[in-house]
């Protein structure tokens, strides 16, 4: 097929029909003279497609601008015929040529998914980062005018546009209405406009995948089309109050089932009353089958209709029903696509529908598991009848109403309900508020119509063209297949277009408004295709034979086209639509002359040719044609005109005679005849045998067509029988080297004329040439003359030669017989005189006994008596030979087939009948010799030539003897097997070996294999049959029942295979060598097995036949995997099992340079991946060996490393660790000696020091024991922490993603000002005075003194200020509570003046550095505790310095651990007793049980607004009502500071249900619990609250009927409660829950909520004092610590950080450092961990520490216990990270170390490279420090009543008077002033 290029666009076009150009110089017409123009067999079959090429003009494209920017929908406007493409970031507006008109932009833009609301709402905390706008929606409004086109940006939000220019109308994105779904995908959303008439608004229908965001997004919804684009009501719900809505939300149940569940919405349209969506969806049934986790099973999908109501608001209307079409018994399931079209009149009768009715179209993949990676290409196209789904929903509807079977709606109502009996319905029954929604188990059945299993089916769409239902299919590759449907089983593919150039072609396509053309798209090329293709037809038959609808034969224009493009086309028989119309020619005469002669042409189903036609011969000439009726006269080409006629092509050539209508100018009918030329003959016998008029010239041996040119009229010859010819003759026999003649008989000889040479017969010996001279007798004879031949070589005995017999130099007589001479030589290949007498008879060879040789009788020089020959009187040679013998043994009973070799054996079998004897016994041979005597003698094999006396010269002997034995069976082994056969038996005995038809081993033992049984199970006797020997002794074969496999465990390998596997089964000891076996990709891999019993089995896995070039990261299924059993079948292939390959564990070399250099005992790691298989029950076990040389070593598995104890060994060993079928060296250890005395000291010391020594010997090697045990356990802890840490990763990840979104719509609506800060005054009293809230600094004085205020002055000289510190320090009684007061007082009093407060407070640091150096403590010691005034006063001053610092910086991601940690900690059971909790950082506060509990959402009503939305609350069924109220108080007042909300105290929690019914939820009251001495807490499942229950906070109620204080409880308030009970609980728990009225209680009764652990205090402690945590409470702590970790990392992130989002590091920070530094400096302090410690001591501790512990401190929240003993944990990692001493964990570490041991590292490395960043920053000037002292205490200058300060510090002064005067009389500089004060 040749290939055309047009518009960058391949097509290919079908082989062209025409025939070679004519050549010759005569024309004859054909035999057949009817050429009728019809369809190939092929074509009507359906099994041939034409594949068509485009014009240009017709064909248009539009291709992506930028990669990128792929194409997602399409839209085209029927009115103008306007196409509209939604692009990722692109809406265009194109012509219906597809050139742009308008473009719009949507994209790209800053968002990030999480954000909910969108940023453009709300400012969002996540990282925003440049995100595409992808299109996935694009939806026409004709009513208004306008086009709505949906994005996934801002979680879905739509634009609206107007098709004129794309100029944006609308825009809603702020509300959550607004925002459809944040999914990526463009294929998962579909809507439907639904127009209710002219009065009522537009609705739009949306439904939606949600992406696992159910509690956001409705997965289906009806909303409000406004008519004006910017309304504030546009999409919003049709209908919503508190109880329904015109919606459908996947419920959360649904997820914990299936986590990545979601319904994928196809297709979607409106038909009648309802509206319909397609979806594909996974299926609930069969317990939770994830299909993202890769050990568990593949999801099942199902496809589905839905169904809906246009007029129902509340969606009681929502059926669904599955959808498939099976066909050739393969099941398609996975629905691709589907088109909603009319049925057409030619369908409808085959559906038995009106040809107005809808059908759907539908394209289907094969099977119900989507893989991506390998999915099938089979899929096939369906038709349903839309009415007959509405008949199969109306047949479900009425049973449910008559209250037969369940909703069946799996995904929306978790448990099944059941229908309820209500009434009777019709067809447009809307549903109810009962037996709602709905959904059909019994999947409806579409009708196949066309399958392919290579090239997958995409999209689909169909219209109906003359009655024709015509329909396109896009493919995966980019064709569009072209298909008529006739009927349902009747569908014919006449066409394949390759529309784009790389597929596949997207769901969305649409035809233009006329029709003419198709909108084809891929990602990136959108392509205008007509939907016929009618002008690549050239020919009648091809275009009525193609199947297209569209295209008819226009008659005189000799072209395919439609009828409307046709002229005149409504004339008769002017235009052709059925393949009988095509115009058909018949030529008269069947004979016609070289020169001018008139043919009459026949045409039939010709239209008028009124104006004349034309007849041309191809290009040779062209004539006019006379009219008559359906006769047309033309005349043949003149001679000059003719084609020539080549020799090689034969004696004819076709030449194509044209019809040319002048009207149209072109050729509208043809018929084909012949030219010949008789001269291409050089033979007599093929002139006259051609099948045209030539006649043969025999005097002129010339073929010509005219038979006047011949010479004479005797020299015609117009037969066979005329020609001159050799006759057959007899084999020519010729010996070589023998003078002799050849005669030869013929017939038609001619007699050469005067002028003409004679006749010679030319011979072509081994190439060569050799003319004879030859005589002609007379006409029937010729011979050529006396000669001698020879031939080369003695490899041929006879030589057959071509013999030509000519005349007249080279005119050849005919030779039909093909007559040879044969050359023969007798000495040639025969050397013995058997040989020689067995040569033809008629070569008249002689054996010449004299010579010993085979020569001609002529030849042989002694007498005839001398000779052999052939039947003559010596006819026998003699001295016969035998050469070979075989078998040589044979048993007595005979029958042995035995063979003999030999020379000069007989010419003739009679010659040795009766005459061979075997070992002396008589045999006839037959052909085959047979021995048909038994007997007892061994002897040699006896052959006699000749018939009657055995003369010695004809007697044969052989040299070896043949042996006559006795064949013996003992046994066989083994004597049972598998009834279907294929057990390899051993049979033992002797003499096995005799004979002609068995083939054994040794003559010892034979091998059988058994076949299937034909009796079943049971005995069976075996026998050996050796030729006539048949053994049989008593030996029995069972059959027993075949064998079967029940178990396999574990099922699951590597891919390298050779794990162990047991398998268990019966009858598995009677197979001698099992097998186990696995195919994958058509290749079959085995492994041996053990068989152990007859129940059991241990098989090595057979590996994966899988390439290693292909990524291994994945796990892999095996096609196959079974047992290869004998001949059992039904074992080859196991249906249950799921046996799985993971990938092979992968090993890292041990170092860079391949040698790892270690001390003896040091543990080795080899370090890799997948060690632990990712099994369904957990990490599988593999078996490692791990060889140090030779020597194994003991090992402890994680999933990333092996931790080997290496064996007591020196020197460099190899290492090899070996697992399944993998062996892998990492490298070479080299274990150097450590030890650490020599022989040569111990002998050279002193015998008196010998036993010290040894003392100090033995002790150094029991500490480097225990360090090297402490070493190996500290490693084996950690690898114990990460198997942990990687088990419950998946947890973590869920956990955290759930956590993300909750803080994520916490603090969503928070930014800096919206955090709840405390104001500066109470931030600073809650630090300086922890605990004390109406401190008396806050208050002012009654009456200040005169003294107070001189006494402030003195506080203000700084020598007074220092003396009066040191003083009370120096007492024994300043307790340290009394340092930290008296620092924190001073503080307040020098708020307003901190440039002198801070040079106070350098002096008293620089004092206390000077003390603690001079009392030799070690210097990291300074600022850990606050045992001084300084220490105390340096908290403070960081306290007022950072507190901007915390509002701008650090204060958010603190908010944000303490919210996480909140609502990590209530997402679990939290004890109210003990504030123990199921999620906890810290072991102390951990529940030790397992609580059963579940999440419920309770729909809260506002507390101070009844009427406004209802707030959506998660709880737990085993909370506390107390715990329910704050839960409920914390969503409502989600972002106002604690102390302003309302206190859970004073409120009551209502329970308010249907028909007005309310009830008082308590913790305690008459219903409450009480078993023995212990009474527990009510919690919501005491009262059996449902899920979205409606819940509301009332004032506190004193009169509550179920209060506990209440003892005049009435009976109709327990009745109530007792009818709430029956109306929400389950009939078994009536009589439990029926209230109670106790006495009052005793108080000898203890309150428990969860756990009793309380109970014994000593317990309790022993229990917490133990450190041996189980596993599954570690787990926990690991699941909160790895869901918590982001937000503990930026905490530490932003504390330890130089530059924080735009603002500096606060000068405070870097001033104090400074100053450490400094004083080391003066100190002589160079050590780095000293100076590090300093300021970890100064800042982390002094203040950090404290505000992590106590983020109430900063924030107006309420801290519970739980979140306290969290918070501690952190502040704990905290310090941890900031000390620069090494941790050594070990198994009695608290769980808060070993926690975080992983994490500290990196925490460290922070810390350090903080403090050298602040070390490198340009120094603070002390002008620039003041400047930013003075501005801080401007600022908060009147924050604290520095009178009040003043009083508490005189009280220190009154308490210690004497020791502080003393100490200022002891100041010479200061008496005067003292003096003073006192008078």
């Amino acid at each position: 097929r040749s290939l055309i290029l047009f518009g960058h666009q391949y097509w290919t076009v079908p082989p062209s029909h025409s025939l070679p150009l004519p050549v010759s110089v005569h024309l004859v017409l054909p035999v057949t003279l009817q050429t009728v123009v019809q369809a190939s067999q092929a074509h009507s079959a359906g099994s041939q497609v034409i594949t068509a090429s485009l014009q240009e003009e017709e064909y248009a494209s539009f291709r992506a601008e930028n990669p990128e920017w792929t194409f997602n929908h399409l839209a085209v406007d029927y009115r103008n015929g306007n196409v509209y493409l939604g692009a990722v970031n692109r809406i265009y507006k194109l012509s219906p040529g597809l050139e742009v008109q308008v473009s719009h932009e949507t994209g790209p833009d800053e968002d990030n998914r999480k954000c909910y609301p969108p940023r453009i709402v709300q400012p969002c905390s996540e990282p925003l980062t440049l995100t595409n706008n992808v299109n996935k929606m694009l939806l026409m409004d004709y009513r208004e005018n306008r086009l709505l086109a949906c994005g996934s940006l801002y979680q879905g939000i739509c634009k609206l546009l107007r098709l004129d220019d794309l100029f944006k109308l609308g825009e809603p994105f702020h509300k959550k209405e607004h925002y459809l779904s944040g999914v990526n995908e463009s294929g998962s959303v579909f809507g439907v406009i639904v127009s209710y008439g002219n009065a009522s608004p537009d609705m739009l229908f949306v439904a939606t995948a949600v992406d696992g965001k159910p509690e956001y997004f409705p997965t289906i919804s009806s909303r409000k089309l406004a008519r004006n684009s910017e309304e504030d009501g546009m999409f919003a719900y049709v209908f919503h109050d508190e109880f329904v809505a015109s919606m459908i939300k996947i419920p959360s149940d649904t997820f914990t089932v299936i986590p990545d569940f979601d319904i994928y919405y196809i297709y979607g349209f409106a038909s009648g009353n309802f509206v319909y969506f397609l979806t594909l969806q996974p299926e609930m049934g069969g317990g939770p089958t994830t299909g993202s986790s890769s050990a568990g099973r593949e999801q099942v999908y199902t496809s589905k209709i839905v169904r809906l109501c246009k007029a129902d608001t509340a969606f009681n209307s929502y059926v669904e029903v599955p959808i498939g079409c099976i066909s050739g018994n393969v099941e398609y399931r996975l629905l691709e696509a589907a088109y909603l079209s009319k049925a057409g009149a030619i369908l409808a009768r085959s559906l038995d529908v009106a040809p107005d009715d809808d059908v759907l179209f539908a394209v289907f993949s094969k099977g119900q598991k989507r893989r991506p990676r390998q999915a099938s290409q089979d899929s096939a196209l369906c038709v349903f009848s839309l009415r007959k789904i509405n008949e199969k929903i109306k047949e479900r509807l009425q049973s449910c109403y008559k209250g037969e079977g369940t909703l069946d709606l799996a995904w929306l109502k978790v448990k099944d309900i059941p229908c309820s009996s209500l009434l009777t319905i019709d067809d447009d029954f809307c549903g109810l508020d009962m037996n709602a929604p709905l959904g059909v188990s019994e999947m409806v059945r579409g009708k196949p119509l066309f399958s392919d299993a290579v090239d997958k089916m995409t999209s689909v769409i169909a219209y109906v063209y003359k009655n024709h239902s015509l329909v396109f299919v896009g493919t995966k590759s980019g064709r569009m297949k072209k298909i008529r449907v006739d009927g349902s089983s009747r569908a014919l593919q006449y066409e394949t277009v390759q529309a784009v150039e790389n597929g596949p072609i997207l769901r969305d396509m649409a035809f233009s408004s006329d029709h003419h053309y198709l909108y084809v798209m891929s990602e990136s090329q959108l392509s205008r295709v007509p939907v016929e293709a009618c002008g690549q037809y050239s020919t009648c038959s091809e275009c009525l034979g193609s199947g297209d609808p569209h295209c008819g034969w226009c008659v005189l224009h000799n072209m395919c086209t439609r009828k409307e493009k046709c002229e005149r086309s409504s004339e008769p028989r002017r235009f052709a639509s059925d393949i009988k119309q095509c115009v058909r020619l018949s030529v008269h005469p069947n004979n016609i002359s070289v020169s001018q002669f008139s043919l009459v042409l026949e045409a039939h189903n010709v239209p008028e040719l009124s104006a004349g036609v034309n007849c041309t011969f191809e290009d040779l000439a062209e004539m006019n044609g006379l009219v008559e009726g359906n006769r047309i006269k033309c005349s043949s080409p003149a001679e000059k005109e003719m084609p020539r006629i080549i020799v090689d092509k034969g004696d004819h050539q076709i030449v194509q005679l044209y019809l040319k209508s002048k009207e149209t100018g072109l050729a509208f009918a043809n018929t084909s005849f012949v030219f010949y030329n008789c001269s291409v003959h050089k033979s007599c016998l093929s002139c006259v045998s051609s099948p045209y008029q030539c006649h043969w010239c025999k005097y002129r041996h010339d073929c010509t067509h005219d038979p006047r040119t011949c010479s004479f009229q005797e020299g015609r010859v117009k037969k066979p029988e005329g020609c001159p010819q050799l006759l057959p003759a007899d084999k020519i026999l010729v010996p070589v080297n023998v003078v002799k003649p050849i005669t030869l008989r013929a017939k038609n000889l001619p007699q050469p004329q005067s002028g003409q040479r004679g006749y010679e017969c030319l011979l072509t010996i081994q190439g060569n040439e050799h003319r004879v001279p030859a005589l002609r007798f007379n006409s029937s004879s010729v011979q050529c003359q006396n000669t001698s031949y020879f031939y080369d070589g003695m490899e041929m005995s006879s030589l057959p030669v071509e013999l030509t017999v000519i005349w007249n130099g080279d005119f050849s007589i005919d030779n039909p017989a093909h007559n040879k001479v044969h050359l023969y030589k007798c000495d040639a290949q025969r050397g013995s005189c058997g040989l020689c007498l067995k040569a033809d008879p008629l070569f008249g060879c002689v054996w010449c006994k004299g010579e010993n040789r085979c020569t001609l009788k002529q030849h042989c020089p002694h007498p005839e008596n001398q000779w052999l020959e052939h039947n003559g009187i010596n006819s026998k040679c003699t001295h016969p030979r035998i050469t070979q013998i075989t078998p040589l043994r044979g048993p007595r009973e005979g029958g042995v087939l035995v063979t003999i070799r030999g020379e000069n054996l007989g010419l003739e079998f009679t010659e040795i009948q009766g005459n061979v004897k075997v070992a002396g016994v008589d045999c006839t041979p037959i052909l085959i010799i047979y021995i048909t005597q038994e007997s007892q003698y061994t002897g040699n094999v006896q052959v006699c030539v000749g018939v009657g006396e055995c003369r010695p010269e004809f007697m044969a002997k052989s040299s070896k003897y043949y042996y006559f034995v006795i064949p013996r069976i003992s046994g066989l082994k083994p004597n049972r097997g598998p009834v279907s056969g294929g057990t390899i038996v051993n049979i033992t005995g002797s003499h096995l070996d005799a004979g002609s038809n068995v083939s054994i081993m040794g003559g010892q033992w034979l091998t059988c294999r058994t076949h299937a049984s034909l009796n079943g199970y049971g005995n069976v006797s075996v026998s050996v049959s050796i030729n006539k020997a048949h053994l049989q002794k008593d030996l029995r074969f069972e059959y027993v029942e075949d064998p079967t496999i029940t178990k396999i465990e574990p099922e699951w390998s590597i891919y390298s295979g050779h794990t162990p596997v047991t398998v268990t089964g019966t009858n598995l000891d009677i197979i001698q060598t099992p097998l186990i076996r696995a195919k994958y990709n058509g290749h079959e891999t085995l492994n041996l097995c053990q068989v152990l019993s007859p129940t059991s089995m241990l098989c090595q896995a057979p590996e994966l036949p899988i390439s290693l070039a292909r990524q291994q990261e994945v796990s892999e299924r095996p096609d196959e995997f079974g047992f290869k059993l004998d001949d059992v079948q039904a074992l080859m292939a196991l249906n249950s099992t799921n046996f799985i390959y993971h990938p092979n564990p992968e090993f890292e070399p041990l170092s860079v340079s391949g040698v790892l250099e270690l001390k003896p005992g040091s543990p080795i790691i080899l370090k890799g991946r997948n060690f632990l298989p990712p099994t369904n029950s957990g990490n599988g076990k593999l078996n490692y060996t791990v060889l140090i040389g030779e020597k194994p070593c003991v090992l402890t598995v994680s999933e990333t490393q092996l931790l080997c104890e290496s064996p007591n060994l020196t020197g460099r060993h190899k290492v090899l660790a070996r697992v399944g079928g993998i062996e892998f060296s990492p490298g070479v250890v080299h274990i150097t000696s450590d030890s650490p005395l020599s022989s040569t000291a111990i002998i050279g010391i002193a015998a008196a020091g010998a036993l010290l020594i040894l003392f100090i010997v033995v002790v150094l090697i029991a500490y480097k024991r225990k360090s090297r045990e402490s070493d190996l356990t500290l490693k084996r802890l950690q690898m114990q922490m990460d198997n942990l840490e990687s088990r419950v990763a998946l947890e973590c990840k869920e956990a955290f993603a759930e956590l993300q979104t909750d803080i994520h719509e916490l603090t969503s609506d928070l930014d800096g000002a919206g955090i709840p800060f405390l104001d500066y005054r109470t931030y600073t009293m809650r630090v300086l005075f922890p605990g004390i809230e109406e401190h008396p600094v806050l208050r002012d004085l009654e009456q200040v003194e005169k003294g107070l205020k001189l006494f402030g002055q003195l506080i203000n000289n700084k020598v007074f200020l220092l003396c009066f510190i040191r003083t009370l320090e120096a007492q024994r009684g300043f307790s340290m509570r009394d340092r930290g007061n008296v620092a924190s007082l001073i503080m307040t009093v020098l708020q307003s003046k901190l440039e002198y407060a801070t040079d106070v407070l350098k002096h008293l640091l620089s004092d206390l550095i000077e003390r603690n150096l001079e009392s030799k403590n070690h210097p990291k010691l300074l600022l850990r505790r606050t045992e001084s005034v300084a220490e105390k006063m340096l908290t403070n001053w960081f306290t007022f310095l950072l507190y901007k610092f915390l509002k701008e910086c650090a204060g958010e991601p603190l908010f944000s651990l303490f919210c996480a940690i909140k609502q990590q900690m209530e997402k679990g059971p939290i004890d109210s007793i003990t504030g123990e909790a199921r999620y906890s950082l810290s072991e102390d506060k951990l529940i030790r049980q397992q609580i059963d509990y579940k999440t419920l959402v309770v729909n809260c009503i506002h507390p101070e607004n009844e009427k406004s939305p209802e707030i959506q609350v998660k709880v737990l069924n085993c909370d506390t009502i107390s715990q329910v109220k704050e839960k409920i108080l914390d969503a409502i007042y989600k972002n106002v500071p604690h102390s302003h909300r309302l206190k859970a105290t004073d409120m009551d929690l209502e329970w308010r249900q249907g028909r007005g019914q309310r009830m008082i939820l308590q913790d305690e009251d008459v219903t409450t619990k009480i078993e023995g001495d212990w009474k527990r807490l009510n919690m919501l499942a005491h009262y059996q609250v449902p899920d979205n229950a409606v819940m509301a906070l009332v004032p506190k109620q004193v009169t509550a009927y179920n209060s506990v204080n209440n003892s005049t409880v009435s009976r109709t308030s327990a009745s109530k409660y007792e009818n709430m009970i029956k109306y929400t609980g389950s009939p078994d728990s009536l009589r439990s829950r029926t209230p109670m009225i106790t006495p009052d209680l005793e108080s000898g009764v203890k309150v428990w909520h969860l756990v009793k652990n309380h109970e014994h205090g000593d317990q309790k402690e022993g229990d917490r004092g133990s450190k041996m945590v189980s596993e599954i409470y570690l787990t926990r702590l690991l699941a909160t610590k790895g869901t918590l970790q982001k937000f503990v990392d930026d905490l530490f992130e932003t504390i330890f950080s130089t530059a924080h989002r735009g603002s500096a590091l606060p000068l405070a920070i870097k001033y104090m450092f400074d100053f450490l530094d400094e004083q080391a400096d003066k100190h002589n302090i160079h050590d780095p961990h000293v100076r590090h410690t300093w300021k970890s001591n100064c800042l982390p501790l002094r203040f950090w520490v404290n505000v992590i512990k106590n983020p109430q401190f900063v924030f107006d929240i309420h801290k519970s216990s739980i979140t306290d003993a969290c918070l501690s944990v952190v502040a704990q990692t905290f310090m941890d990270s900031c000390s620069t001493s090494e941790h050594r964990l070990g198994k009695d570490s608290p769980s808060n170390k070993l926690l975080y041991a992983k994490d500290i590292p990196s925490y460290k490395s922070w810390v350090e490279r903080y403090y050298s960043d602040i070390s490198k920053m340009p120094a603070i000037s002390d002008q620039d420090m003041n400047a930013y002292l003075a501005e801080q205490s401007r600022m908060h200058m009147n924050e604290f009543n520095t009178m009040s300060s003043l009083s508490e510090i005189y009280s220190y002064v009154g308490k210690y008077t004497e020791e502080v005067c003393s100490t200022l009389f002891t100041t010479s500089r200061l008496t005067q002033l003292v003096t003073a004060e006192t008078t």
